[in-house]
């Protein structure tokens, strides 16, 4: 497992580790976009900060699956 994981690593560092690096962080950018988002908007309407960045990062980890779901590893 820890052998797994290293390699893994190593392979993201040299850049590797996906087929397609650009769609890795085009979708990362719309998670990012969402999160902020929804912080700006909960603080706006009056939400206190931790709730807004309660529910924005509750938002953003349920979002991950979605986003992630057709990248390709190399």
């Amino acid at each position: 497992m820890w052998d797994m994981f290293l390699n893994s690593a190593s392979l993201f560092v040299k850049g590797r580790l996906f087929r397609e690096p650009q769609q890795v962080l085009r979708q990362w950018l719309i998670g990012l976009a969402v999160t902020v988002i929804t912080v700006v908007v909960l603080g706006k309407v009056g939400a206190p900060l931790w709730l807004a960045v309660s529910i924005a990062a509750f938002g953003a980890g349920a979002l991950q699956p979605y986003l992630f779901k057709d990248l390709k590893y190399t």
